[in-house]
């Protein structure tokens, strides 16, 4: 009878290991790399698996994997045998190549991206150890359909060897002038299009460089984010929502993302496990990292509320519709004058206040309002996640007159000592 294993090759290592599976069958041996890595320290020699526990990045999603391989393999060989055709590891690695979409891809630009997509699912990040996000994919894809679309029009061949400075002005002019895009969304597909192009190079398909160069710009302006004060966000939470049950389960999960910092892939799924004496512990599902909050007092009504389990079912789209709802019934008007460039245009645009708010606003005004109140930016960011200061300082929504209040807060509170006459 055929065995299947799966093992690593660096038992002892600190850096993640390739994940190998090893087929027997009588008289053969069948070694096969997975593209899926684990740390040694998460791997469960004996069950074959990764253990089962809270600090092991994508342990669901792994095992899941392994599972399906050694379903795959174990048919592979099943039916050879039935079918009569001689089980060669060559016929094994041709079809689990097949299965796991290692196919010989496309060594064209378009080609090796819709590859390089089509494999994600089952790439490992080398620095998280985690396995590609589905946000990531969808940025990808949507990334490849407007490359796509471009190259269709485009009066050159569309190619590693054509990826130079002319292609970089003829692509960002498609982009701002036909597609009609802001500065930022076109930023995003140049930044995305420069991590396809880094990792063709390093698989050898690219010998240019043209993308590495200072004029090939990922631009970026600042974006319209706002963020609420205390103050608003408490009128906010008074507001009497009793009668529109949605707008209530709507309004208490964004105070409690205002005043936790919490995304809203974590705020949405706090549990009454996460609450640990007066602090909420939770992985954040972006990055992997605890995080320890203290409940204030606002999240300790809306958890008892719910009796520590928040309303979940909605979905980040209609909250960001129905958070707008909340916020014009709480009559916050205050007009906002928002500068960006779009189609190439810089054009000033006046919105009242609750047409910008978003779940992301209660992030932002978390950090904001305790940046405001003198916390330091590295106790904030143990919270938000932000690895540098700099990457924190440009969450801050702060205009020029509160950086200015700022500055005379310190200069009152601080004043210097004055020699004596």
């Amino acid at each position: 009878m055929p065995t299947v294993n799966f093992n690593l090759r660096k038992q002892e290592s600190k850096e993640p290991q390739i994940i190998y599976l090893i087929f027997r069958w009588p008289g053969h041996k069948f070694k096969y790399p997975l593209q899926l890595k684990v740390l040694p320290k998460y791997w469960d020699g004996e069950r074959q698996c990764v253990k089962n526990i809270i600090a092991a990045p994508n342990k669901d999603a792994i095992n899941r994997h392994l599972a399906d391989i050694k379903k795959e393999v174990n048919a592979i060989y099943t039916n050879a045998v039935a079918d009569r055709t001689p089980v060669t590891k060559q016929h094994l690695k041709t079809e689990l190549d097949t299965f796991t979409n290692r196919t010989t891809p496309d060594k064209t630009l378009l080609g090796f991206i819709r590859h390089y997509i089509d494999t994600a699912g089952e790439r490992i990040n080398p620095v998280s150890g985690k396995i590609t996000s589905i946000r990531t994919i969808q940025k990808y894809n949507t990334t490849y359909d407007v490359l796509k679309e471009f190259a269709d029009g485009y009066n050159r061949r569309l190619d590693f060897d054509t990826v130079d400075l002319d292609f970089y002005q003829d692509f960002v002019g498609y982009l701002t002038t036909i597609k009609n895009y802001k500065v930022n969304t076109v930023g995003k597909y140049v930044a995305t299009l420069k991590g396809f192009l880094n990792a063709a190079g390093e698989k050898k398909l690219t010998t240019r460089t043209d993308h590495k160069s200072k004029r090939f710009k990922v631009m970026s302006e600042d974006s319209a984010a706002i963020y609420s004060p205390v103050t608003e966000l408490l009128k906010v939470y008074d507001l009497d929502l009793s009668e529109n049950k949605r707008l209530e389960k709507v309004r208490d999960l964004f105070i409690v993302g205002a005043f936790t910092g919490l995304r809203f892939s974590d705020f949405t799924a706090l549990k009454s496990s996460n609450i640990i004496g007066e602090n909420i512990e939770v992985y954040q599902q972006k990055t992997g990292g605890k995080v320890v909050i203290p409940i204030h007092w606002t999240v300790k009504e809306i958890l008892g509320k719910y009796e520590n389990s928040l309303p979940t079912n909605i979905s980040n789209q209609k909250m960001n519709d129905y958070i707008k709802d909340v916020y014009k019934e709480a009559e916050i008007t205050e007009q906002i004058e928002i500068q960006n460039t779009k189609g190439g245009l810089r054009k000033v645009e006046s919105f009242e206040k609750w047409e910008l708010v978003s779940t992301h606003t209660a992030r932002r005004s978390f950090a904001t309002n305790l940046y405001l109140q003198g916390i330091p930016s590295q106790t904030i960011m143990k919270i938000t996640g932000h690895k540098t200061e700099k990457a924190f300082l440009k969450y801050i929504r702060l205009d020029g007159k509160e950086h200015a209040n700022l500055l005379r807060e310190m200069w009152d509170t601080k004043q210097p000592l004055r020699a004596v006459k």
